[in-house]
């Protein structure tokens, strides 16, 4: 293949090689220290807002919540936000660990606190998935993961007494689309809902590029338009059904669904939740395997307690649910310029 043949041909394209482009050292601590916050941004975020600030010292690097950015319908607790910054954290430090910055972490009820040591360089397969990992919206191949990757995966997210329970027998995973379905009727029934994901919706390339943010149509697979006419497509084709019906194929199409389940409920559990799922994800890449969100049945409240019953943790809380296999490569989601997240 040409390198022409693999050149971008739009501006978002452009922009999202420019933003995951791989890591770089520099011999200037300022630089450096934002190189390893562009991997940070790189993270996976609800509705892909972005929650997050950084505050950077010499040797230190202080992540906040950026409250701005909630999505209180889908999230009303923060849940995801928490989740968020424990994705963007494993991101920190296994790149800062590639460039000779060991981190020390302190999290607080407020931010999190990341001091760094010198140290010689430890590089991880893991710090290429950083650039290539992505929450697709494909569908996957249906063909089982073998025992010996299920196990690397479940090691993958052992810490900070977090659970994975792993679904991989189709009579699961039909329960699990009945879940989701009916959790995702509930929530295409509350208006407030609807208005909140259309609020992050980005219908054409100006629109995403311009933010930075949201959900790019792009990046699941859909056509772009104009948001004056994307707007009203929106409200026109958007469907319980259709949706309920696109939902069960892709959990059909997946090898497997893991869940998460911290050891508590509280945003200390759910960051451990989110560097759990991070360096589960990041490892699923390295080995050729999609990972996507499908997290419905946490997000509805009145779906979350049957589904904990049915997973069988009585009233322990499922933080994360997400399907998994192999499948296509979708145009990945943007990221606001490192500028915009520093303060």
């Amino acid at each position: 293949m040409t390198t022409a043949a693999c050149a971008p041909t739009n501006h978002f394209e452009l922009a999202a090689r420019a933003m995951r482009h791989p890591l770089r050292e520099s011999a200037d601590p300022a630089t450096l220290l934002q190189e390893i916050v562009r991997c940070a941004t790189l993270a996976p975020n609800g509705h892909n807002a972005q929650p997050w600030m950084f505050e950077l010292s010499p040797d230190q690097i202080c992540i906040r919540p950026d409250f701005s950015r909630r999505t209180p319908i889908a999230d009303p607790d923060d849940h995801h936000i928490w989740v968020s910054l424990g994705c963007a954290t494993e991101n920190l430090v296994i790149a800062a660990a590639a460039l000779g910055k060991h981190a020390d972490i302190e999290v607080g009820p407020h931010n999190i606190q990341v001091t760094f040591h010198r140290g010689p360089s430890a590089p991880s397969p893991l710090v290429e998935a950083i650039f290539q990992r992505q929450c697709t919206r494909a569908d996957f191949d249906g063909q089982p993961l073998s025992n010996d990757v299920l196990k690397d995966l479940q090691r993958a997210a052992d810490r900070g007494g977090v659970r994975l329970l792993f679904l991989t027998e189709r009579t699961r995973i039909e329960g699990v689309i009945e879940y989701v379905t009916r959790a995702n009727s509930a929530q295409m029934r509350d208006q407030a809902f609807i208005s909140e994901l259309k609020h992050w919706i980005r219908f054409d390339d100006h629109q995403a590029v311009s933010t930075g943010d949201g959900l790019a149509t792009r990046s699941s697979g859909n056509p772009t338009s104009p948001p004056w006419i994307g707007g009203p497509f929106f409200n026109l084709f958007f469907r319980e059904k259709s949706e309920n019906d696109r939902y069960a194929t892709q959990l059909r199409s997946s090898a497997a669904v893991a869940v998460f389940v911290g050891a508590r409920s509280d945003p200390a559990s759910w960051y451990e939740v989110g560097r759990a799922y991070e360096h589960f994800a990041l490892t699923a890449t390295a080995l050729g395997i999609r990972t996507a969100f499908v997290n419905q049945p946490i997000e509805a409240p009145a779906v979350r307690s049957p589904f904990s019953r049915w997973l069988g943790i009585g009233s322990q809380r499922p933080d994360l649910v997400v399907r998994l296999g192999r499948g296509p490569q979708l145009p990945y989601s943007l990221r606001r310029p490192i500028a915009a997240v520093i303060g």
